[in-house]
């Protein structure tokens, strides 16, 4: 069950963002087979002097419409990893023609005893996921 949060600059109407988070959803079923109906996503939009999104000196150009991608998800292999990498950039330069030079992501993991998806119960801790 990952949680994505998008992190952008503003400039983003309601059909592209619905857009991106269609694209980068179908990238996560394909790369990690999540079901479908596992989808956690939050945007937050930014003026450009409050996000700032550097390459690490890798020679990165980016442009005003860099996306930042951060997945709150249990551990995943590092070969699912790099699929998901690879997944999210290509659907999102495919579908909403944001070059992958202009998407980062970052992976947080936790355990299943970190999730409650509701009622106040910890399902994959009762069993129930």
């Amino acid at each position: 069950m990952p949680l994505l949060r998008f992190d952008l600059i503003e400039r983003w109407d309601e059909k592209s963002v619905t857009g991106l988070l269609d694209a980068a959803h179908d990238a996560v079923v394909k790369a990690l087979g999540v079901p479908a109906r596992d989808r956690y996503q939050i945007v937050h939009q930014h003026p450009a002097h409050e996000l700032i999104v550097q390459d690490t000196g890798l020679g990165i150009q980016r442009s005003n419409k860099v996306v930042l991608i951060t997945i709150t998800s249990v551990h995943r292999a590092d070969e699912l990893k790099q699929a998901l990498y690879k997944a999210l950039s290509e659907e999102i330069e495919r579908r909403c023609g944001i070059s992958p030079n202009d998407i980062m992501i970052s992976l947080v993991t936790n355990t299943k005893s970190d999730w409650s998806i509701g009622r106040g119960e910890a399902q994959y801790l009762e069993g129930k996921l």
